[in-house]
């Protein structure tokens, strides 16, 4: 673990010191095959900003790199579905992907575009189904926008601001809130291949 660690670390310094590219690679492959996220780059390259411009730079090439590695991700899922799936991703993660699609389609990507949840899996599980390609790629960006849009709102406009108020107190409060928010979408998460299976035995 220690040893992934560092290699992720040097991964992410290297993309850091290209700058932008360096940040477009890191998104678009990402949400095509690999497991580090965009977000530990795009943090910090928010925070280095100088101006509103340089962070709206960051916040789109994010977003469109991503996207379009996520239609590199759907090609996979096309071509080489079941056997890229069966290797990596559990049938768990599987099954919930897939009811994640099947009730809630470009809904469902969005959710994932936004959210922890692996949006690269989502992108070859939508390839292999099929799925309305426009639809997927509208949900991707605008869930991608969303997701980076405001990373660059809260850290980059108000990032200074916010340091200054982040004591021990308010960081609490920070954190029952966020336990609040999490727990039922964690256990909707757990429980949505379940829904699934109930669904059909209806």
């Amino acid at each position: 673990m220690a040893s992934m660690t560092s290699v992720y670390d040097s991964i992410l310094e290297w993309a850091d010191g290209l700058g932008l590219a360096g940040l477009a690679i890191i998104s678009s492959t990402e949400a095509a095959f690999q497991p580090i996220p965009p977000d530990l780059i795009v943090w910090p390259m928010v925070l280095a900003a100088d101006s509103n411009v340089a962070i709206l730079a960051i916040v789109l090439v994010a977003t469109i790199a991503s996207v379009i590695g996520a239609i590199g991700g759907y090609g996979i899922g096309m071509y080489a579905g079941t056997w890229i799936l069966e290797r990596f991703v559990s049938e768990n993660t599987i099954a919930k992907l897939n009811a994640l699609i099947e009730r809630y389609g470009a809904a469902g990507v969005f959710i994932a575009a936004v959210s922890p949840i692996p949006y690269k899996a989502l992108a070859w599980i939508a390839g292999a189904g099929k799925m309305d390609f426009r639809l997927f790629i509208a949900a991707g960006l605008f869930g991608r926008g969303i997701r980076f849009g405001l990373a660059g709102v809260l850290l980059g406009i108000y990032g200074e601001s916010m340091k200054s108020y982040l004591d021990w107190k308010t960081f609490t409060a920070i954190s029952l809130i966020g336990a609040v928010l999490i727990i039922p979408l964690f256990n909707w998460w757990q429980n949505l291949a379940v829904s699934k299976n109930e669904d059909s035995i209806a």
